[in-house]
């Protein structure tokens, strides 16, 4: 593998991986706001003392899915993606093969994002 081919997959992971750590961001952004947030009058009295409503954690387990899902989509494109540049480097008829590969590992974000959405959906 080529000098510049391994400097391009190491990018790639690296904004995969930026992208997946931005998702854990905002997932800390919604557990700090979820915990300052004060409870309101129709809350259970554990709530009220200090702990967390179930709608809380259901943000909570929306944002951390999402989040998580995409670190490890990031991580398996990342991976997956260099392993298929330099098979197509030598095999270029491997390409409908190599996009089903990189697709399934794609396909970690959209469950991650599918779950985050029945969740939101069932506290909405």
């Amino acid at each position: 593998m080529s000098t510049a081919l391994k400097r391009r997959s190491k990018l790639a992971l690296a904004l995969t991986a930026l992208a997946g750590l931005f998702s854990l961001a905002a997932t800390v952004l919604v557990f700090t706001t979820a915990q300052a947030a004060e409870p309101a009058a129709g809350h259970s009295a554990a709530a009220a003392a200090g702990g967390l409503a179930a709608s809380q954690w259901g943000y909570i387990a929306a944002a951390l899915a999402t989040g998580m899902s995409s670190l490890g989509a990031g991580y398996a494109v990342g991976v997956v993606g260099s392993a298929a540049v330099g098979a197509l480097a030598e095999k270029p008829e491997l390409l409908g093969r190599v996009l089903i590969l990189v697709g399934l590992a794609e396909g970690i974000a959209i469950y991650g994002l599918i779950i985050s959405i029945l969740i939101l959906n069932r506290l909405g």
